[in-house]
C-alpha cells in the first residue's frame, strides 16, 4: 500500500488509518461511525442542549476558559499532532491554527453576551402609538460542522467554540485526512467539563457527513470543495436545513505601481506557499503592473528559492512541508502540467522534491500565464504562484473579477485610499489593502465569499449571527387601544387609510399630525360600535 494512500477499511475494520504526508508513517486509528450512530448522536446532542441553552453566558464561557487553558497547557503537543497529520511546520501549526484560536476562544468567551445582546428595532412612528419592537437571538439547537483537512484545529475549533457560546450543541465531523486532530478538540472540551452529548466528534468519510446532514440537525456548517459543497446544499434542501458553505477561492494579489515591491514581494510568497499553498485564502492569482513588474518577479523568485522545505515535525526552520495528500499533489501536477503545454513559463519549483519522500512540492513560480490556463482558473490548492503583467488598474480589477470564486483578494499600494476605492471593486468577501491572507486568524472579523466560493459568514458577530435564530418581539403598551385599521370598515376608516398612505407613509410626523382629527374620529367610531354591541347584548 502506498504511504500516501487513505486505508479506509470501511467493511473489515470500520477504521480510518491516519498518515503522516511527509513520512508515510502511520499515526493513528479511529472509528468509521455509523449512520445509526450519527443519528444517535445527534438525539443525545438535542437532549443535552435544553439544559446547556438555559446556561448563562458566564457559565458557557467558564468551560470554554477552561478549555483554552488546556490547549495553552498542551499547546507543543496538539500543534506536533497538528504536524504530523497535516504535513505543515509546527511552528506553523502554532501561528496559523493556535495562536487565532488562542484569540478567538477568549474573544467569544467574553464578547458574546455583549454581540447577542436584544436589540431595540426604530419603528419611526408606530412607536408614538404605544408600539415598541425588538429581536432576541436564540440558539438554533445541534449544528453539525463538517470540517476540512487544511486546517483541521482552527477552522472547526472556530465554529465549535462559537456554536457553544450561542447556545447549541455541536456535531463535528472531521476530515477523514485528520481524524485524530477532530478528536483531539472533543478531548479538551471533555477534560474542560463539558457535558459529552453537547460536544460530539464523529470520525468517518463521506458517508458519514452525509449522515449527518440526515440526521436532523438545525444547522450544517461546511468547509470544502465547490463540488461537495453543491451536494451539501442538496440534501441539506431536502430539509430545509440552512447551511453556512466556505468553498474555497482564486484569490487574486495586485501589486500597483506605487506598491513597496519588497514588501508585497515578501506577502506574495508568504501567501503563496504557507501551508504549502493549502488555503483557501493563498495568493494563487498575482497580478503585476508592468512598470515594477521586472523587480517584483525577481525579489519573488530569490526569496522563494531562500525557502527552507523539510518535514514539518521536528525541525524549526522549516518553512515549507508536506502537502497533505498525495491526492492534491497530483492536482499541482497537473495545473502547472497544463500551464506549461499553453506557454507558461517556470522560474523556480516546478517538481516534486526529490530529495524529500513525502508529498512534498516546491515552491514554485509561473510567469506568461493567462485566463486559458487551470492554473489561473481552477483552485490549485497548492504551493505555485503564476504571476501575469497587467498595464493598468482597470485590467488587474478585471483580471481579479474574472472568476467564479470571490473569497478574498488583496491589493498593494501605498495609497490607502486608492487601496480602499479598488477593494470596494473586487468581487470578494473578503478584500485586504497592503495585508494578505490572514483575515480567517481575526476572531472579530467575518469571513466568508462570493460567487461559487459560498454563503454565509463564520467568526465576528455576523458569523456569531449565522448560529442563533432572531425573534422578533412586538408589544403594544396601551393595550385598551384598537389599532385604527381593524374590523369594522366604514367610510370613515377609508378616508382615513387614505389619509395614512399619503401622509402616514411619508415617515413625516409633521404631516402625520393633519391625521388627527380623523384618527380620533377613528378611535370614537370604534369605541362606540362596541358600546352598542353591550347594549344590545343586555
Amino acid at each position: 500500500m502506498s504511504a500516501q494512500t487513505l486505508d479506509i477499511r470501511a467493511e473489515q475494520a470500520k477504521e480510518i488509518i491516519s498518515y503522516d504526508p511527509g513520512t508515510g508513517k502511520e499515526i493513528g486509528r479511529a472509528p468509521i461511525v455509523t449512520d445509526e450512530e450519527v443519528a444517535e448522536s445527534v438525539k443525545r446532542a438535542r437532549r443535552a442542549q435544553v439544559s446547556w441553552a438555559g446556561q448563562s453566558f458566564h457559565e458557557r464561557a467558564r468551560i470554554v476558559m477552561r478549555a483554552r487553558r488546556i490547549v495553552l497547557d498542551e499547546m507543543e503537543e496538539i500543534a506536533l499532532l497538528i504536524s504530523r497529520e497535516t504535513g505543515k511546520p509546527v511552528v506553523e501549526a502554532i501561528s496559523m491554527e493556535l495562536v487565532p484560536t488562542l484569540d478567538l476562544m477568549q474573544f467569544f468567551a467574553r464578547r458574546s453576551r455583549k454581540l447577542l445582546r436584544p436589540q431595540k428595532i426604530n419603528i419611526g412612528q408606530y412607536g408614538l402609538m404605544g408600539r415598541t419592537s425588538r429581536i432576541v437571538y436564540k440558539p438554533l439547537g445541534v449544528v453539525g460542522i463538517i470540517s476540512p483537512w487544511n486546517f483541521p484545529w482552527a477552522i472547526p475549533l472556530g465554529e465549535v467554540v462559537m456554536a457553544l457560546m450561542a447556545g447549541n450543541a455541536v456535531v463535528l465531523k472531521p476530515s477523514e485526512l485528520t481524524p485524530l486532530t477532530g478528536l483531539k478538540i472533543g478531548d479538551v472540551f471533555r477534560r474542560a467539563g463539558l457535558d459529552e452529548g453537547l460536544l460530539q466528534v464523529l470520525t468517518g468519510d463521506g458517508r458519514t457527513g452525509a449522515a449527518l446532514i440526515e440526521a436532523g440537525v438545525d444547522k450544517i456548517m461546511f468547509t470544502g470543495s465547490v463540488a461537495t459543497g453543491k451536494r451539501v446544499a442538496e440534501s441539506a434542501a431536502k430539509t430545509l436545513t440552512p447551511v453556512v458553505l466556505e468553498l474555497g477561492g482564486k484569490d487574486p494579489m495586485i501589486v500597483l505601481e506605487d506598491a513597496d515591491v519588497e514588501t508585497a514581494a515578501s506577502a506574495a510568497v508568504w501567501g503563496a506557499f504557507s501551508n504549502s499553498g493549502q488555503a483557501c485564502a493563498s495568493v494563487e492569482r498575482c497580478y503585476v503592473h508592468e512598470s515594477v513588474a521586472q523587480k517584483f518577479i525577481e525579489s519573488v523568485v530569490e526569496k522563494t528559492r531562500a525557502l527552507k522545505q523539510n518535514l514539518g515535525a521536528g525541525n524549526e526552520d522549516a518553512d515549507v512541508g508536506a502537502m497533505s495528500s498525495e491526492r492534491q499533489l497530483n492536482i499541482v501536477e497537473e495545473h502547472v502540467s497544463d500551464a506549461l503545454k499553453r506557454g507558461a513559463r517556470v522560474l523556480t519549483g516546478g517538481r516534486r522534491a526529490d530529495s524529500l519522500s513525502g508529498s512534498f512540492y516546491e515552491p514554485t513560480i509561473l510567469v506568461d500565464v493567462d485566463h486559458t490556463m487551470t492554473v489561473m482558473r481552477e483552485e490549485t490548492f497548492g504551493p505555485v504562484l503564476p504571476v501575469m503583467i497587467i498595464k493598468s488598474e482597470d485590467e488587474a480589477i478585471r483580471l481579479a473579477n474574472d472568476s467564479r470564486f470571490g473569497l478574498t483578494a488583496s491589493v498593494w499600494t501605498k495609497s490607502v485610499r486608492r487601496g480602499r476605492a479598488i477593494a470596494e471593486r473586487i468581487e470578494a468577501g473578503t478584500v485586504m489593502v497592503n495585508e494578505v491572507l490572514y483575515t480567517h486568524g481575526i476572531a472579530q472579523t467575518p469571513w466568508g465569499g462570493m460567487k461559487q466560493s459560498g454563503m454565509g459568514r463564520t467568526h465576528g458577530r455576523l458569523g456569531l449571527l449565522e448560529l442563533v435564530m432572531p425573534q422578533h418581539v412586538h408589544v403594544n403598551r396601551i393595550p385598551r387601544l384598537r389599532d385604527m385599521w381593524w374590523f369594522s370598515y366604514s367610510p370613515r376608516a377609508a378616508r382615513l387609510f387614505r389619509g395614512l398612505a399619503r401622509r402616514f407613509a411619508t415617515g413625516n410626523v409633521l404631516q402625520t399630525s393633519l391625521l388627527l382629527p380623523q384618527m380620533i374620529r377613528r378611535l370614537i367610531e370604534h369605541h362606540e360600535k362596541t358600546d352598542r354591541k353591550n347594549r344590545d347584548a343586555r
